[in-house]
């Protein structure tokens, strides 16, 4: 049975509510066994990345974390600035070029004034700038045997770029008010299929190099580069992301040696991959409307123009959700579920700017590629998307005891995380046999540590239909929230998938039909002045549901998925302040939204 409660009333219990449940932001000098919520980037590039460099970056690490910390800085020509700063951000560069690039950037280095590098640090036209874009990078990375190009000075340059990035790290580290991650992007792409994974450590103990696609372009390879990491002190993890380019890569049938996936596939990707990239600037890999004609909230930003790259035609096992019903059914014929995957989000921005997300203000993330209004209408990133298709990018949350580079990575590891197209909405829930209907927020997170498990958590086996208790709040500077859903995916014994979504918690006084359709909310969208206001909506949800189709022999997950109320899309408020038409390729309005990572069930393992 449903039940909700909704705005203000969920504050009862007084502001302890705020810092306990809601928490981002708060530096406090003692760990709150209750975790808080704090926001921030696992995906951005800066001119240590080839292609960001091409495209006119110049922002440098340091400049990039000085951004996330909330300071001004200088991208197209113009001032860009948060309007809060992030809790902690991990800067993701391209192992890729990374020698190359420390060669071009730093007069000291060795091949400095190589002819090559010389003639990319004076590239002005973007014709040109295409060109070695198509040379340098396309052509050779998403090729079968991506190398160095000639002008590489070899590892000790790729040493030198990577201490840039860590000293980076370093110096922007405050435990207690900003975190700061130490990572790269290892960016494989055979035949152009995207298999992209950002690597995250924990602390500063790192390899004396990353591994780039240019030693190995397999992932089994990767995974193994991550052991001998770890056994050399290292602890780190890493994140796939924007699977819907992946050309059935991302949750593959066969291994990249072409054989079928096995149970040592499957642990051994569970153990170095607990995330996926929800979303990012290419689009969302949730779901895709050709292949959910039934779920009404699948038409959102789905990116369609990158199709036109590549051949990377969409397929349903391109998007998270059937990947991971495709694990449980894994699961059921290995015994262990490679797809067992909570969510994360990030912009992958090639700025240099972190989780910049506001809709009302989109650049483009691709320097000239994007960066004019006129591109973004007409043209779009070379080799990659159609400007109209571009999202404004995702943003990460976690759920963690303080805001420290140890605390963050294990919200990371265990999968108590959450993604959000772009506001700074919260989402939590737990799950268990014995929970009840939570009075407020509060006593939700008591009982849920207590009685049951969180976001990204395994339900013990039983034959208890189990419940589960949901939490949402507003961005406070931004939209009020329409619902919150549960999506439910199952295997059947006869190794069938299968899902279900149930409305949960929502605003106002709608009541769902037989079906379980909810009425959709009211939209103040005015889209000749792109405003909108919260006079429809919610700015808390809180709600508890038990699963009335549960089966304990039937292995399952369930993840939340939180919906805003309609609001004006980048390109809508665009064409606005530029006194255009709307463009009539993508949406003017949307429905921003927040998914929170699942919870597990498996049955008992039977003799």
């Amino acid at each position: 049975m449903t039940s909700f409660k909704s705005r203000g009333a969920v504050f009862k219990r007084s502001l302890f509510a705020l810092a306990v449940v809601a928490g981002a932001g708060l530096a406090s000098a003692e760990p709150n066994p209750l975790r808080n919520a704090y926001f921030g980037e696992t995906h951005m590039h800066t001119a240590l990345s080839l292609d960001a460099y091409i495209g006119g970056t110049r922002l440098m690490p340091s400049d990039s974390y000085r951004f996330a910390k909330g300071h001004s800085v200088l991208v197209n020509g113009r001032h860009k600035q948060l309007d809060r700063p992030l809790d902690f951000a991990a800067v993701s560069d391209h192992a890729e070029y990374l020698g190359e690039m420390y060669s071009a950037i730093y007069p000291q280095a060795p091949g400095y004034r190589e002819e090559t590098l010389h003639t990319l640090r004076n590239l002005q036209s973007l014709k040109d700038k295409q060109q070695w874009f198509y040379q340098y990078v396309v052509s050779n990375t998403r090729g079968a045997n991506p190398q160095h190009p000639p002008f590489y000075q070899g590892p000790k340059t790729t040493e030198s770029g990577w201490q840039v990035i860590i000293d980076a790290a370093e110096e922007h580290n405050d435990p207690g008010n900003f975190t700061a991650l130490i990572g790269f992007e290892w960016s494989a792409a055979p035949a152009g299929g995207n298999m992209h994974r950002n690597v995250i450590f924990r602390d500063n103990v790192v390899p004396k190099l990353p591994l780039d696609s240019f030693k190995t372009n397999k992932v089994e390879e990767l995974w193994n580069w991550l052991e001998k990491a770890q056994a050399a002190g290292s602890t780190v993890l890493a994140i796939p992301h924007n699977s819907n380019a992946s050309k059935g890569l991302m949750f593959p049938e066969v291994n990249s040696f072409g054989k079928p996936l096995d149970s040592d596939y499957a642990k051994t990707r569970a153990r170095w991959e607990p995330l996926i990239e929800m979303m990012q600037i290419k689009g969302n890999s949730e779901v895709h409307r050709a292949f959910w004609s039934a779920d009404e909230f699948a038409d959102f930003e789905n990116g369609n123009s990158i199709q036109k790259n590549s051949n990377r035609y969409f397929s349903k096992r391109d998007f998270v959700r059937e990947g991971l019903k495709l694990g449980l059914a894994e699961q059921q014929r290995l015994g262990m579920n490679p797809y067992k995957l909570g969510f994360i989000g990030g912009t992958d921005s090639h700025n240099g700017l972190a989780a910049d997300v506001a809709e009302d203000d989109f650049i483009g993330g691709h320097g000239p590629e994007d960066g004019t209004v006129e591109r973004r209408r007409k043209a779009g990133v070379g080799g990659w998307i159609d400007g109209p298709d571009l999202s404004i990018g995702s943003i990460a949350g976690v759920w963690a005891e303080e805001n420290t580079r140890a605390s963050i990575w294990d919200a990371m590891k265990r999968r108590e995380t959450f993604a959000t197209s772009g506001p700074r909405i919260k989402v939590r829930m737990f799950a268990g046999a014995d929970l009840s209907a939570p009075a407020d927020p509060v006593a939700m997170v008591e009982q849920g540590y207590a009685s049951g498990v969180a976001m990204g958590g395994d339900l013990p086996a039983g034959e208890t239909p189990p419940t589960f208790t949901v939490y949402a709040e507003k961005d406070p500077m931004g939209a009020n929230l329409d619902r919150v859903q549960i999506i439910k995916g199952w295997v059947d014994g006869e190794g069938v998938t299968h899902e279900k979504i149930y409305n949960v918690a929502w605003s106002g006084k709608r009541k769902v039909d037989a079906d379980g359709k909810l009425p959709p909310v009211a939209s103040t969208v005015n889209l000749t002045t792109a405003t909108y206001s919260n006079s429809s909506g919610a700015a808390t949800l809180l709600g508890s549901w038990t699963d009335p189709g549960f089966d304990p022999s039937q292995a399952a997950f369930y993840y939340s998925r939180v919906l805003e109320i309609p609001t004006p899309r980048w390109s809508t408020y665009e064409a606005v302040r530029n006194d255009l038409p709307l463009m009539q390729e993508v949406a003017a309005v949307i429905q921003e939204r927040a998914w929170g990572s699942p919870i597990w069930y498996s049955p008992a393992a039977t003799d």
